[in-house]
């Protein structure tokens, strides 16, 4: 009999640190550590979809496709293909990683990174009011250099840190494009890295014509819409804490342990849960929970085998 079926969203800093410039080697040491928590599932007989978030990775993609155009007039390339561009890098990561430690382990699974494509609805509310930054820091002359170039782009300016970001859009994740590929590949015995960075935003137009547009979708409410549409039994959206909390920083604070649904769908709409951090993480596991999944767990990446295994992180049942 197959295992149960397990998607893990990895939190940013399975990739990167706090404080780290973001190398190949401190990115790839990351993903070693948290390799060895992933292959404690395989070896405990779960099967296993990995999804990732690629901010800075992205972030710096697009930084360099800057750099490039300043210096040697190297076109750059738009938001959804350096989006499918940290897909192939960050999924290459985790497959070198992973399969080298479950080999270690004397365990021969194959590791497999789809390039993967979620649609979006073009009329959604979010393209009207882009809100996600993403790229370098601006000066106010860069910007409206920038502005002057493009004039479909939206900056915002960030008074705290000291300059200007473009945003884009964050659209609500509706169907996993390749999603019959990746629970094939997943039937057939592989463990599988899937909608890295939320998932290459397009939409179809007149139904059929696939086309990339310049947003980004949140890692965790992609992560839920596959977990639903491949079946999987448990979400588990890791993060660099040990799950969700009331009055979070507060003296007050409390960390949810076991919560039905219902009661978290409450806090939730009360605003418990910062719009930027903890909040999509709990939207996602209530979506999860109401569209049949049996649990959702938020926990820390350390501990993702007792999360699964219901003993660590906010665990959410169905009432």
């Amino acid at each position: 009999m197959p295992g149960e079926l397990v998607v893990v969203a990895l939190g940013g800093n399975a990739l990167l640190q706090r404080g780290q410039r973001g190398t190949f080697e401190e990115q790839y040491a990351n993903v070693q550590e948290t390799s060895r928590y992933l292959a404690d599932l395989v070896e405990r007989g779960y099967r296993l979809v990995i999804t990732h978030g690629n901010g800075p990775q992205v972030g710096a993609t697009m930084l360099r496709h800057d750099a490039g155009l300043k210096l040697y007039n190297v076109p750059p390339f738009p938001m959804d293909v350096c989006g499918a561009e940290t897909q192939g890098f960050i999924g290459y990561m985790i497959q070198q990683a992973l399969r080298t430690e479950l080999k270690h382990r004397g365990i021969d699974k194959y590791v497999i990174t789809v390039i993967t494509r979620v649609i979006v609805d073009e009329n959604d509310p979010a393209f009207r009011n882009p809100t996600k930054p993403v790229g370098p820091f601006y000066t106010r002359e860069e910007m409206e250099r920038m502005k002057a170039e493009h004039p479909e782009f939206v900056f915002k300016e960030d008074k705290a840190r000291g300059g200007w970001r473009r945003v884009v859009p964050s659209p609500d994740p509706k169907i996993i494009a390749e999603r019959h590929a990746i629970r094939t590949l997943v039937d057939a015995g592989f463990i599988v890295v899937a909608c890295g960075g939320g998932g290459i935003p397009i939409i179809e137009k007149d139904g059929w014509r696939a086309v990339g547009v310049e947003a980004v979708i949140d890692k965790d409410l992609a992560s839920e819409r596959l977990a639903t549409l491949i079946r999987a039994d448990y979400l588990v959206i890791l993060t660099d804490v040990d799950g969700a909390y009331l009055d979070f920083g507060k003296p007050t604070q409390r960390r949810l342990g076991v919560v039905r649904v219902s009661e978290l769908k409450r806090y939730y709409e009360e605003g418990h849960f910062g719009e930027g951090s903890m909040g999509p993480k709990v939207l996602a596991a209530i979506r999860f929970i109401e569209n049949g999944g049996k649990r959702a767990v938020i926990a820390e990446r350390s501990q993702v085998l007792a999360a699964v295994e219901g003993k660590a992180g906010t665990q959410v049942y169905p009432d």
